[in-house]
């Protein structure tokens, strides 16, 4: 496959409050397209409802070739691709993936040992994460494995149980 055609995904920033619409037109032009979205009930004066929001207001997540990095402009609610230096941040699949599987699967664990340390590289080697590493984020009563994605500035904190992980070696 030729080098302008590897597709790679990147953080589109849009107006508040335009994600769905930006989807689904990004959708209707065949772009691959994530929207991590989460349901909460939503309170108004005479009900309550529950809505699906998007879990990073004003991102959408997008899998291009090179090429195509300014059709997505033709795309009204479209602002920006998330940058650093000038340069959209292409971010690694594999976080993408930890994403996705941490907000679908909707679990929640809990690590009841003080074995691991705060700090720790931990592997998740079972369940809807298997495979993904992280860092030991605290070890009060719950241990926590963070899925960073630092090239847009997010990380998703998720519980974890002993028994779903390994302690990866110091590099």
């Amino acid at each position: 496959m030729e080098k302008n055609q590897v597709k790679y995904w990147y953080a589109l920033y849009t107006k508040s409050r335009a994600e769905k619409k930006v989807y689904e037109q990004l959708k209707a032009l065949n772009i691959e397209t994530y929207l991590p979205l989460k349901k909460t009930l939503r309170q108004w004066s005479d009900r309550k409802k529950w809505v699906e929001t998007p879990v990073i207001s004003s991102y959408i997540f997008i899998k291009i070739p090179r090429r195509d990095y300014e059709m997505v402009f033709e795309v009204p609610g479209v602002v920006a691709y998330v940058s650093y230096k000038g340069q959209a941040c292409i971010i690694p699949e594999k976080d993408l993936v930890a994403m996705q599987r941490a907000i679908e699967s909707k679990l929640d664990f809990s690590v009841e040992t003080n074995e691991i340390q705060k700090g720790q590289e931990i592997t998740v080697t079972s369940g809807p994460l298997e495979g993904v590493q992280g860092e030991v984020m605290e070890v009060q009563g719950s241990k926590k494995i963070i899925l960073r994605i630092k090239e847009i500035g997010y990380t998703l904190i998720v519980n974890l149980e002993e028994s779903t992980f390994t302690r990866n070696p110091k590099a």
